[in-house]
């Protein structure tokens, strides 16, 4: 889906049937997808500002959505685990 003016890219977007009946359109976040037909996924509300019509998120990294590789920041946005040692606090007797 491309989005309103004046931004210009392509923005991932899934078709989602809920169990309840409603068919709704969800945006898709972060970097890649391997989400196809048949595919199920976790849907949250959070519009995206610019797609007109898009009005929920799909959450990554539940069911059969896959989180993103390599994330540092952000990461519960997508799905993704903290890597093991990885910490930005440090003590304070070590801070300089």
């Amino acid at each position: 889906m491309s989005p309103k003016k004046p931004n210009s890219a392509v923005r991932h977007v899934a078709k989602v049937d809920l169990t309840n009946g409603l068919r709704l359109t969800a945006r898709l976040p972060g970097i890649g997808y391997l989400c196809s037909k048949y595919n199920r996924i976790l849907v949250r509300g959070g519009r995206a500002n610019d797609l007109p019509g898009v009005g929920y998120s799909a959450i990554r990294g539940v069911y059969d959505f896959s989180p993103v590789v390599g994330k540092k920041k952000r990461r519960s946005f997508y799905g993704v685990a903290r890597p093991s040692g990885y910490t930005k606090y440090i003590r304070r007797c070590y801070r300089k």
